[in-house]
């Protein structure tokens, strides 16, 4: 296990802003957009939750390209701080971190609101910096509570509605973990699938007081049905599943293979004078594979 690299160094690192290059230039009007906004006057208030993810830069010593993490810059610099907690890649490849989106889970949003509750912020203040009522504020600060940690775990990085873990907790730890796994696998996160799964629960599953909607109109039958169903269709998404992974690793391997040649000017240079066509074939083959990797970060 002692040769498994790890995809950041172990410490993160405060960096001036000055030697951060950013990896993109800002769409027009992105400073003009409430997500931005809200990304400003979060920060000023609760200070910069999530790190910014940047990469020693090859070309200029000292300077670090940013990865991750555009408008937090910009957000940093408006506001005249002069350092950014960052995480430093072991890797340049950028695509990896899913940096075309900046979308937090709801368990994440769950463990960005305790920590700023933690550091002495109210509930009226998160909410004005987030725009949301206090009534949400606090229905995200209890989001897991009686919810187990293995399925919580499980859909951290899911884009999960906070509905789901509502009905999460009307089941027993382990049929939450067993829920939370069969979403994965149908790669389902809505509140309406997490009801099915509700539906087709064994009574000694649930937890107590706990009753699924509708539950009296269906037979015994029917749930073992629908549980045989459910388990055949968490088979088969796996399976497929596995295979896309694979795939894609492949893809990403040689897609990084390739593009760390095409750094190396000499043969960057042969391509374009004698087979232009084949390099613009190879980069855009390369974006195809970049595009895929994001999407299937998404879901």
């Amino acid at each position: 296990m002692s040769d498994v690299r790890h995809g950041f160094e172990a410490k993160l690192v405060e960096i001036p802003l000055e030697r951060i290059i950013p990896d993109s230039q800002l769409a027009k009007g992105a400073l003009s957009t409430s997500k931005y906004k809200t990304i400003v006057g979060s920060i000023a208030e609760l200070g910069v939750i999530e790190p910014l993810a940047v990469f020693r830069s090859p070309r200029r010593l000292g300077d670090y390209e940013l990865l991750d993490g555009r408008l937090r810059l910009e957000a940093l610099k408006e506001l005249g701080r002069d350092t950014a907690p960052c995480m430093v890649s072991t890797d340049d490849e950028g695509f990896t971190f899913n940096r075309h989106i900046t979308r937090l889970s709801a368990v994440q949003e769950h463990k960005m609101i305790r920590a700023a509750l933690a550091k002495g912020a109210s509930e009226k203040r998160i909410a004005e910096v987030l725009r949301m009522d206090v009534r949400s504020i606090r229905e995200r600060a209890t989001l897991l509570d009686g919810v187990a940690p293995e399925a919580a775990s499980i859909l951290k990085n899911r884009q999960a509605a906070p509905t789901v873990f509502s009905v999460l907790k009307k089941m027993k730890p382990f049929r939450q973990i067993e829920a939370a796994e069969m979403m994965v696998a149908a790669n389902k996160f809505t509140a309406t699938y997490a009801e099915l799964i509700l539906v087709a629960t064994r009574s000694e599953a649930l937890a107590d007081g706990a009753k699924p909607k509708k539950k009296d109109a269906i037979s015994t039958e029917d749930l073992a049905k629908m549980e045989r169903e459910m388990e055949r269709l968490r088979q088969d998404c796996q399976a497929v599943e596995d295979e896309i992974g694979d795939t894609m690793l492949s893809l990403v391997v040689a897609k990084s293979f390739m593009a760390r040649l095409l750094r190396n000017e000499n043969i960057q240079g042969h391509l374009k004078r004698h087979h232009g066509d084949l390099l613009a074939s190879l980069v855009s083959t390369m974006d195809a594979i970049a595009a895929d990797n994001r999407v299937t970060e998404r879901e």
